[in-house]
């Protein structure tokens, strides 16, 4: 494959991964107050059985590309990644990525295991939005900042 299908396959698959985090996290909160407890719970267990449906996919998409777009292009930065801003910035939002796919896997654990509470799902969801915040942060930022 070549980096453009490489890249656009990662954008589309953080488009949706991100799209979802967020409307989970700055929507479904407040929708929470607005909503009878009994109607909530249907909405989040749907949303929630939609999500471990789509989301391994999008994660395999996500990954898949973002390792293909370093294998082809980015594997000389990162095996210096102080040499550079860029390369720093690059190995930075990978460590933060490889955080959120062990976000993801810990709460496919819990799920798993009927241990998920509401209290893992607003600490997973928060600490997930604010990993990918910064992702996004660092990929703007790896074109724009230099030293």
């Amino acid at each position: 494959m070549s980096y453009p299908l490489f890249l656009t396959l990662h954008l589309f698959a953080a488009l949706v991964f991100i799209g979802t985090v967020f409307f989970e996290v700055l929507f479904l909160e407040s929708i929470r107050r607005q909503l009878p407890a009994k109607a909530m719970v249907l909405l989040e267990q749907a949303i929630s059985r939609r999500a471990r449906q789509l989301m391994p996919w999008v994660l395999l998409v996500l990954f898949g590309a973002g390792v293909g777009m370093v294998w082809l292009r980015y594997w000389p930065l990162l095996l210096s990644p102080w040499q550079s801003s860029f390369g720093l910035l690059l190995t930075l939002k990978i460590l933060l990525a490889i955080s959120v796919l062990g976000h993801f896997l810990w709460a496919m654990w819990l799920f798993r295991r009927g241990w998920m509470s509401a209290r893992h799902v607003h600490i997973i969801h928060t600490s997930v939005f604010l990993h990918l915040v910064a992702i996004v942060l660092l990929a703007k930022g790896m074109f724009y900042i230099g030293w």
